[in-house]
């Protein structure tokens, strides 16, 4: 099974090209620029490079969330757009178990982070078994005081991805709990990931189609709270 896999939900950006567990070819970007700009020429380059078309994928994944809102509208809409194109089916990969597969291989405690702002952090907690992350909490968005509580409770270092990393490393670390940022290489979301997570969708049968694909934010946007606001 060929999987085209987004990864939007950050600052970096990546496309990669999996067949089953292979990794056949991957690209990555941390340089700032907007991922409406980036992600689908990048995904077009890797296509031609690999000398494929579009129609010889199976499956487009995507990180679906949760992650900024603004990348995570960009990596939905190339997918969908990318999916009806090929009529192909669609995986909506959370971002969180799509980090802790880059570093499920370390085994032990993995902890996903993502910066939610308003001293809050999206994570997921899960546990590396044989190269395999196994879940132990739900995707949530969580103040750094109830996840520092939480993790205090449990043993074992705790290895911190994603690009909140530094700042839970920083605070946690301050509290005297026992955490370790995953190495600078694997800290970042990426394309494997994702379309590792879509592999193991694809054989449960969850993959869904281009109209259903939607992002899976975890919270209300700025936007919508100062709505809410303004209302109450």
């Amino acid at each position: 099974m060929k999987i085209l896999a987004l990864e939007s939900s950050a600052v970096t950006a990546s496309v990669a090209i999996c067949e089953d567990e292979k990794l056949i070819a991957q690209t990555f970007q941390n340089n700032g620029l907007t991922h409406s700009v980036t992600l689908l020429p990048m995904a077009e380059g890797l296509l031609s490079a690999c000398g494929m078309a579009l129609g010889d994928v199976d499956v487009i994944a995507v990180a679906a969330g949760p992650g900024s809102f603004t990348g995570l509208r960009i990596g939905v809409a190339a997918a969908k757009g990318l999916a009806w194109a090929a009529q192909r089916p669609c995986a909506g990969v959370s971002t969180l178990e799509a980090m802790a597969w880059t570093v499920a291989h370390m085994g032990g405690n993995l902890c996903p982070v993502m910066d939610a702002r308003r001293s809050q952090v999206y994570n997921a907690r899960f546990l590396g078994q044989g190269g395999r992350p196994v879940r132990l909490t739900e995707d949530r968005a969580i103040g750094l005081n109830d996840l520092a509580e939480e993790l205090n409770a449990q043993k074992g270092t705790q290895i911190l991805v994603g690009d909140g990393a530094h700042l839970c490393y920083n605070d946690l670390k301050a509290r005297g709990l026992d955490v370790e940022l995953a190495p600078e290489h694997l800290r970042y979301p990426c394309a494997w990931g994702v379309a590792r997570g879509a592999l193991e969708m694809a054989r449960a049968g969850e993959l869904t189609d281009a109209a259903a694909l939607t992002p899976a934010y975890h919270r209300l946007s700025q936007a919508e709270r100062e709505r809410l606001a303004r209302q109450n």
